[in-house]
């Protein structure tokens, strides 16, 4: 899946004759904040190279590289946005790097499993909270999601379109302190009573908010998420090495260890 990665990798790092000394520039969806963070400290340790991460929307991301911000590494939270630079040539070959799921994390006191979840969704008094579409792919997966329950009950999209509310993801997002996730903010905070996120996001902010739940989509529901991850045009050798590295089995193990699945990491 990675070869051609994997072969320009070992082609420029054979023939390079100094590596450079700038940190490689990742920008990265602000769902990989944790696991990248663990990965790139490790990386440093093995390797001396510094690695300078920037996360967010990956959709936000994606159009600041393409207008020409500094990035080496773009690692998406879906597909389209690193295939956009690639077809634009302005990076390589876009990998399938990791798997991520919807799920909804629910505010403490809201009763809700996963069989009465779209009639919650659905309820005029529940604040349902999602990111922002087109910016994020958080917001758009959230979409998908509001499609599935058109089929199951017809006007359900026009429904969940209207009230949902876009509290990440835009460039007025809040931000958590430190050593909290925004989501679990929010949800503290009461600003949502369900939110429409990555299962991993709710992981961690179910460790900021006592009694809050996850809750799994229904089958007829579920939305999953592909991230991809490409090595922007014209880019220091080095950033190939940390490309590799994501992509490495040490790599893999680490982003599963955060309630990813690892699609490279050998069964």
């Amino acid at each position: 899946m990675f070869r051609k990665l994997a072969a320009a990798a070992v082609v420029i790092t054979m023939t390079m004759q100094a590596r450079a000394t700038d940190p490689v520039q990742l920008y990265a969806a602000g769902s990989l904040r944790t696991a990248l963070t663990e990965v790139a400290a490790a990386f440093e340790t093995q390797t001396g190279i510094k690695v300078q991460a920037k996360f967010g929307p990956s959709g936000t991301l994606k159009d600041e590289i393409a207008a020409g911000a500094r990035a080496d590494v773009f690692a998406s939270a879906n597909m389209e946005h690193p295939q956009a630079l690639a077809s634009a040539r302005k990076s390589g070959q876009v990998v399938l790097f990791a798997r991520n799921r919807l799920c909804a994390l629910a505010r403490p006191g809201v009763a809700v499993d996963t069989a009465t979840l779209l009639d919650r969704m659905l309820d005029p008094a529940v604040k349902l909270g999602t990111s922002t579409p087109r910016a994020d792919p958080s917001g758009d997966y959230a979409w998908d999601v509001f499609r599935k329950a058109d089929k199951l009950r017809p006007g359900a999209f026009a429904t969940l379109e209207r009230k949902a509310l876009k509290l990440v993801g835009g460039p007025d997002a809040p931000t958590a302190p430190a050593g909290r996730t925004v989501y679990g903010m929010l949800i503290a905070e009461g600003k949502a009573d369900l939110f429409l996120t990555y299962c991993t996001n709710a992981m961690e902010a179910k460790k900021d908010v006592i009694g809050a739940q996850i809750v799994a989509l229904p089958d007829e529901l579920a939305v999953g998420a592909d991230y991809g991850l490409t090595v922007i045009a014209n880019v220091p050798p080095d950033a190939y090495r940390f490309a590799m590295s994501i992509l490495s089995a040490d790599g893999q193990r680490t982003l599963a260890k955060y309630g990813f699945s690892a699609p490279v990491l050998p069964q």
